[in-house]
């Protein structure tokens, strides 16, 4: 039987202000990842595994992260934004979509929409809320410019 590799959101993209990692990275392809900027692979070895395993996934991480960790000052400083997918509801146009108006133009259908999250509202945000609203972590981002100060 063949061993399938999951490698969506395995990624890191850089621009010039900002260094993305997608989130099913575990920790140990982290630390072993060359594409990876250093000083980042350093930060995650030194401050965020010590409170995490080598074969938790980012995604894992960040979602049990609790509100009052240091984990989550560490990600305050280097500025870190997280990418989540959320199903919400489609919202009827001009107000109307009684029970009459659902099926034709899709109102009160479901859909992902994707947020921009700080490391501290994602925190903030229960783990029983965020399986209700479906929640699917994409990507960490971090600022170059904060990296470099820690």
């Amino acid at each position: 039987m063949e061993k399938k590799i999951y490698e969506d959101y395995k990624y890191s993209m850089q621009d010039t202000s900002r260094l993305y990692v997608g989130s099913k990275y575990t920790f140990r392809e982290l630390l072993d990842d060359e594409e990876i900027p250093f000083k980042f692979r350093l930060i995650m070895e030194r401050y965020i595994l010590p409170g995490a395993d080598l074969e938790d996934t980012l995604e894992t991480h960040l979602y049990y992260l609790a509100p009052d960790s240091f984990l989550v000052k560490i990600y305050r400083q280097m500025k870190a934004r997280v990418k989540v997918n959320v199903i919400q509801e489609k919202k009827p146009l001009f107000g109307f979509g009684g029970e009459e108006g659902r099926g034709a133009r899709g109102a009160g259908k479901k859909r992902y929409v994707t947020k921009l999250l700080t490391v501290e509202e994602l925190a903030d945000t229960p783990p029983a809320l965020k399986e209700q609203q479906g929640f699917v972590i994409q990507e960490v981002s971090v600022s170059k410019l904060a990296l470099l100060g820690l």
